[in-house]
Order: C-alpha cells, then sequence, then structure tokens
C-alpha cells in the first residue's frame, strides 16, 4: 500500500481518536474511608486498587479518615455521585441504616477466626439480605468483614454488669451502642473517634471499645489499665458503591469491581487475624504490667441475658426486617460455629 499524504494523515487522526476513546474509558475512581492506610480498612482497599489496576486502565484514588471531613460528609458525597466508592462502619451508618445495626448486637458473631470466615463468606445475611436495603439509600454494597473482635479497656477490672455501674464507657455515635452499655451496667457516651484519646486523658470517659490493633496502634493501653475479653462481637465494616455508577459501568467492569472486592475480602479476613494477634503481642511486650482478661463462659452468660434487651431495641428501630436479618444472623452463627 502507498501512503499518500492525505491517507497519511487520516491514519494518523484515525489513531488519535483510537487512543482518546481508550483514554476516555480509563476513569479514576474516587475511594474514601474511616482509616488510614495502615489500618484494616486501608489494606483492603490498597488490595481492591491493586487488583482494579491490575486488570484495566483504571486508576483508584483512596482517600483515608479526615480527607473528607467527618463520616457524614463522606457519605453525602458518595450517595451524590461525588464518590465512586465508601467504607463505613454500621456504628456511623446506622441512621442512614438501622437494619445495619444488626452488625451491633452482642454475641450474635462468631469470634473464633475460622468460625468468623464461615460466617461472613457464607453466611445468608451477609451476603444476600443486605444488598438490597443498601440499594434504598443508593448504595450497591460490595462487601461487608470483620476488622477484629470487639474488646473494651477500662481503668478497673470488671467481671459483671454490676462491676460498670457509672462507668463512662464511649462508644461510637450509635444508639444501638448506647443500649448495649446501658444494658452491660454503664454509663455510656457517644463520641467521635477525634475525641477520644483527649477524653481518656481528662477522664470524660473511663473507657471504650476497640479492637486490640486499634488499641495498640493509637497508644489506649497506656491511657487505661485493663483490657477485657467479653466476646461479644467484632468490628465491622461495609464496602460500598454508588448505585447510579455502578449501574452505569460495562459487564466486564461490574465483573471487574466484584473480582475486586472478592480478592480483598479473602486477603483481609486473614490479615485482621493476623492483626489483632500482632495487637495483642505488642501490648503485652509494651505494657507488662497492663491486666488483661477473658471472662468466663458463666461470665459470658450474664451480659448474654443482658443483650435481650439490645435485640429488642434494635428490632424497635429496624422493624420486621430487621427482625428478619436477626434471626437469620443467629442461623448463620450456629452454621458457623458447626
Amino acid at each position: 500500500m502507498t501512503f499518500t499524504p492525505k491517507l497519511s494523515a487520516f491514519l494518523c487522526a484515525a489513531a488519535i481518536a483510537l487512543v482518546s476513546a481508550s483514554a476516555a474509558q480509563a476513569d479514576n475512581w474516587r475511594y474514601a474511608m474511616e482509616e488510614g492506610l495502615t489500618d484494616p480498612q486501608g489494606l483492603y482497599a490498597t488490595k481492591f486498587k491493586e487488583v482494579i489496576e491490575a486488570n484495566s486502565d483504571h486508576t483508584v484514588q483512596i482517600y483515608p479518615v479526615g480527607s473528607l471531613g467527618e463520616s457524614a460528609d463522606a457519605m453525602e458525597q458518595a450517595q451524590a455521585g461525588l464518590l465512586q466508592f465508601i467504607d463505613q462502619s454500621p456504628g456511623f451508618t446506622g441512621a442512614l441504616i438501622p437494619e445495619a445495626e444488626a452488625f451491633l448486637v452482642p454475641y450474635i458473631q462468631p469470634t473464633d477466626p475460622q468460625k468468623v470466615r464461615t460466617f461472613f463468606k457464607e453466611g445468608v445475611a451477609v451476603n444476600k439480605m443486605f444488598h438490597e436495603i443498601y440499594r434504598e439509600q443508593g448504595l450497591e454494597l460490595l462487601a461487608i468483614f470483620p476488622e477484629g473482635e470487639q474488646v473494651v479497656t477500662t481503668m478497673k477490672e470488671f467481671r459483671a454488669p454490676e462491676d460498670l455501674e457509672g462507668i463512662k464507657i464511649r462508644t461510637m455515635t450509635s444508639p444501638l451502642l448506647l443500649e448495649t452499655y446501658k444494658a452491660f451496667g454503664a454509663s455510656p457516651i457517644a463520641m467521635s473517634w477525634g475525641e477520644l484519646i483527649g477524653a481518656l486523658k481528662t477522664n470524660m470517659v473511663d473507657g471504650q471499645e476497640n479492637p486490640t490493633i486499634w488499641i495498640e496502634a493509637y497508644g489506649l493501653d497506656n491511657l487505661t489499665k485493663v483490657l477485657t475479653y467479653t466476646g461479644h462481637g467484632q468490628y465491622t465494616t461495609a464496602v460500598m458503591a454508588n448505585a447510579d455508577f455502578y449501574d452505569g459501568l460495562s459487564d466486564e467492569d461490574k465483573a471487574l469491581v466484584q473480582n475486586a472486592s472478592q480478592t480483598a475480602l479473602d486477603y483481609i479476613l486473614d490479615v485482621a487475624v493476623t492483626l489483632d494477634a500482632t495487637g495483642l503481642a505488642k501490648i503485652r511486650e509494651t505494657n507488662p504490667d497492663y491486666t488483661i482478661v477473658r471472662l468466663t463462659e458463666e461470665e459470658r452468660a450474664v451480659f448474654k441475658e443482658r443483650a435481650k434487651q439490645v435485640e429488642a431495641a434494635y428490632i424497635e428501630r429496624a422493624g420486621d426486617r430487621g427482625a428478619a436479618i436477626l434471626e437469620q444472623m443467629k442461623l448463620d452463627l450456629a452454621a458457623a460455629q458447626k
């Protein structure tokens, strides 16, 4: 073929158009979360980003905690489509999605690592019942995962609800968490994460709950004297996409997003266990005088009985649909324990 100037110009223009069309398909997706890059949400987000960018021309821009304001601000941006992805825990989304507060009800999630994996990977409630509910808020639910077992740090040891009388426990801004610690006998105070360390230093609160990785990383063991394993649940979070954005993706990109979310889920289910163990080991190493308590089954039984009050409060907030979710989570828990 002879390349005349006119033909060469046409081919050059066609090549530029092809490159431009390809570039138009390569998008930068914005992803906000409540934690730092080295925390569980950050590790999940980083793995998600790796899979997306390794298998497409898309890029993922991660916004760690505080980058876009408070949790409520980030959620508004996600619902408005300014963010494509967001990771938020039910402790913060409960006002928007009261059914999601099922993950805050005590003693309906396992704490043994292998049983936790089964519960979150195979449970009917986690994998089927929540998607329609999140959709009603303009969100496509991609994954729900645990960040570690919740443990309580206090200034004094407790073994029974009576021991918590008058003890001020900080909770996330969730009405159900306030109900939980009221049922447990304490005097809960809801406040943001940013206020917690100052509140502990000034005795505004006497304790709080978090996984050990957070307690060690932010020195909360240095501000309290006792760490207690009550066995009441996991710190759980959810990864969502803006529903309109997700619906507008090609089938190929939808499959890409689903693959990235499930790959990151498998990854974080293993990593969270390691982080939990690492956090506890570091606390023991750096703070050898710190008291670590694990309630016996008999001691836990009293708190489990008190947790029925929290179940009732949850159902009052979440209605019949919430009640059905709670019952299914109990079945999923029984299946995981087998």
